[in-house]
């Protein structure tokens, strides 16, 4: 399956935000926007920043938001498809669409630390959605379905400790999903509101670019 494999410090830098690729580290002192805050690049640090194009700003937001969720150009147009022929606002649904992401919700658990790792974990079969394997990280979840660690894989030393260090109870989860720490369990009790959703995002940007 296709995905990006380079250095994700440099999307931070080109982007000129956090885009919280690698966890925790993107809040302490390491964080490359922290210690490097200019594009990448031979010429990055003497670049002179021109005045950006309306398409240019849209299509900076677009990728943004593209890489906050890891997701490749063919990709995130087919999601974009999906969301201009569902009903309601275009760019909120492209959101919804994406924090319904397994990969995404497995990341919103707590259960990884960033949502790169989330999507190894869910590759690598942990996972079971409504009791059946799922290892497709793109698998989009719905009202009431249950997501939890594969009964195989509770017995592995990174589950356990885990549940050992008992960083499940002290994460903070989104009001649309249910945590029970005990059982490393989810449900989905409801679709996301924009307003819980990521508020740097400016969704009708990327509305904008793709219907120019």
């Amino acid at each position: 399956m296709a995905r990006y494999r380079g250095p994700v410090c440099k999307l931070c830098r080109r982007e000129g935000v956090k885009l919280m690729l690698k966890g925790e580290r993107c809040l302490s002192p390491k964080c490359a926007i922290e210690r490097r805050n200019f594009p990448p690049g031979q010429h990055g640090q003497g670049f002179r920043r021109r005045q950006v194009s309306d398409f240019g700003v849209r299509q900076r937001e677009k990728q943004k938001v593209r890489r906050i969720y890891g997701v490749l150009e063919k990709q995130f147009r087919r999601y974009y498809g999906i969301a201009s022929r569902t009903k309601g606002q275009t760019g909120a649904t492209l959101l919804q669409l994406m924090e319904r992401r397994l990969d995404n919700v497995v990341y919103r658990m707590g259960i990884a630390d960033s949502r790169k790792q989330a999507r190894q974990l869910v590759r690598h079969g942990h996972f079971t959605v409504n009791g059946r394997k799922t290892n497709v990280p793109s698998f989009v979840v719905k009202t009431g379905d249950e997501i939890t660690i594969r009964q195989g894989s509770r017995d592995r030393t990174y589950f356990k400790d885990l549940d050992a260090s008992g960083i499940l109870r002290k994460k903070t989860t989104p009001e649309w999903l249910s945590l029970d720490p005990a059982t490393m369990t989810a449900r989905i009790l409801r679709m996301p509101d924009r307003g819980e959703l990521d508020l740097s995002i400016n969704e009708q940007l990327i509305v904008e670019f793709y219907s120019r």
